[in-house]
């Protein structure tokens, strides 16, 4: 074990012992670590972290200064054992001021675009693995990181609810889950133990290599897939990512509620839960996120306006 390997189970090991999960921190690490060992680097500098942030090529650049601020932490502590080790100065790689990436937002057309092509990937476990993973983010607007976080125990097909642990806030929440998504998760269990009967992880959903997904591998297969699906946005606009499949979800059904004239205002707190949200004030951004709510809110409104005495 080298001492970058070293340093970073016992930066792990300290950390977690003062109570933090670093479940996503913990994986990131382990990624830059395998990183660093391919290149044969024995120290930590500053220019393989800032080349190991902005992977995978086109990634948010909110996610990249994420990976980059995980780094930043760990050259600190690993700083007091070796002298030869970099920290990345703050502001490296700024994080953009709000939300300003807007999402795309998928059709329908689409979503059965990308299931198609995942379902024709040439490696038989990775195939099924994105057909499902995919379908389930969709299905259920839950965040990548958490689909991915899924472990075999997480997932009760039998009561159709799924768990999902420790979740972006530190709290776990049930997911109910559509009968159909149920009998197709289902499907994919039985594909995946006849493809992989020894995995060497617990996680519900295997990469090609029998292991759990990761952000990095995701996202690559996820471009193939969108140019497979012909999936293209015009000049300027932002690149469709999974996540875009959260904010999909979350449009569609509030769209789908003014349609029906459904009181959203009493039913937001509900879909806030269901999302994981610490509070319905974030699940209204997305009425910023889709011209068609904000027509749908403002016709709402107006009507309300016009029967008031």
């Amino acid at each position: 074990m080298n001492g970058i390997r070293a340093g970073a189970e016992r930066y792990l090991a300290t950390r977690r012992n003062l109570g933090y999960k670093l479940t996503a921190e913990g994986r990131m690490l382990g990624q830059f670590v395998g990183f660093l060992e391919e290149r044969g680097d024995s120290h930590l500098t500053v220019h393989a972290a800032l080349q190991w942030a902005v992977l995978p090529e086109g990634a948010d650049p909110a996610w990249c200064a994420a990976r980059l601020t995980v780094i930043r932490e760990f050259a600190r502590f690993l700083a007091a054992f070796d002298e030869l080790t970099e920290i990345p100065p703050p502001g490296l790689l700024p994080r953009s001021a709000g939300r300003t990436t807007q999402p795309y937002l998928y059709t329908q057309a689409e979503i059965t675009a990308l299931i198609h092509a995942a379902r024709h990937l040439a490696h038989p476990l990775r195939a099924a693995t994105f057909e499902s993973f995919i379908g389930l983010m969709a299905a259920t607007g839950i965040r990548t990181g958490e689909a991915m976080g899924l472990d075999r125990s997480d997932v009760g097909l039998e009561r159709g609810v799924l768990l999902v642990r420790g979740t972006k806030f530190g709290k776990s929440r049930l997911v109910p889950m559509h009968p159909t998504t149920v009998e197709r998760l289902a499907g994919y269990q039985r594909r995946r133990d006849d493809l992989c009967p020894r995995p060497s992880t617990e996680a519900f959903f295997l990469s090609g290599a029998g292991t759990r997904l990761n952000h990095t591998n995701a996202s690559k297969t996820f471009n193939r897939l969108l140019k497979a699906a012909a999936i293209t946005v015009p000049a300027g606009a932002g690149k469709p990512r999974l996540y875009d499949l959260r904010h999909t979800f979350a449009v569609t059904t509030l769209v789908n509620w003014y349609a029906a004239g459904a009181d959203v205002a009493h039913r937001l707190p509900a879909l806030s839960t269901y999302l994981g949200h610490v509070s319905p004030a974030t699940t209204y951004w997305y009425l910023h996120a889709c011209p068609q709510l904000m027509t749908a809110a403002a016709e709402r409104l107006d009507r309300t306006w016009k029967e008031s005495p």
